[in-house]
């Protein structure tokens, strides 16, 4: 990916303060969205859509997409390109 793509996503994930601290939250970890949501204080369903959203931008992966509850995400190796310029 090159630096203007990069740019561009930065940009999205600056756009949205929710989008920023879920990407920052997981970091290298692996985390389930209600983790994520009692560390950010935030609802489950909003941390869902976003995980969601951030998915479909291929920032984040499922780790165990078949699962109803207890979903592992993780940042993709571009999240963690995009969350040095955060």
């Amino acid at each position: 990916m090159n630096n203007d793509e990069i740019f561009e996503l930065v940009g999205y994930i600056l756009a949205s303060d929710y989008r920023t601290r879920i990407l920052k939250n997981i970091g290298e970890d692996i985390k389930i969205p209600s983790a994520i949501s009692q560390e950010l204080d935030l609802r489950t369903n909003h941390v869902s859509n976003v995980l969601k959203d951030l998915k479909d931008k291929k920032l984040v992966v499922c780790l165990n997409e078949r699962a109803r509850k207890g979903r592992l995400y993780k940042n993709t190796d571009l999240a963690l390109e995009v969350l040095k310029y955060i």
